[in-house]
């Protein structure tokens, strides 16, 4: 009887659908945000230049987006970000979009595991090249 007992308790137990509890997903990132391209032409041929992108929510790893191209970025404040556009950037006529991207932050693990931070990326500005 007892092995008939501890038997169904088994599958009893089996059957209730147990399941480790899932990792949190990604929650939203702080969103930035560009109001000002410091220049925002040049004329096509000019030597490489320093970009300056102002705006708000700049995180300390944020980084410019140059025709969906991640550039080499300085953080100046939480409010202004620079980045040297090569020469060949600028060799053709044309607009190019720029966006900031603040990245976005691993889970910390632990036996549960956790979420973070997804990436999030900025409204576009337009860069003239006459």
């Amino acid at each position: 009887m007892k092995t008939i007992s501890v038997l169904l308790l088994t599958i009893v137990g089996l059957g209730c659908g147990y399941s480790s509890p899932k990792a949190m997903a990604p929650q939203p990132g702080v969103m930035p945000a560009v109001s000002q391209l410091v220049p925002n032409t040049a004329n096509s041929g000019d030597p490489q230049f320093t970009l300056t992108v102002n705006g708000s929510n700049f995180a300390t790893n944020a980084a410019i987006n140059w025709n969906g191209t991640k550039q080499t970025t300085t953080r100046v404040t939480g409010s202004q970000l620079t980045a040297t556009i090569p020469a060949t950037a600028i060799a053709t006529p044309g607009t190019v979009p720029v966006t900031v991207t603040n990245p976005g932050t691993p889970g910390s693990g632990g036996i549960y595991g956790s979420g973070g931070t997804a990436s999030a990326t900025s409204n576009t500005m337009n860069f003239t090249v006459n």
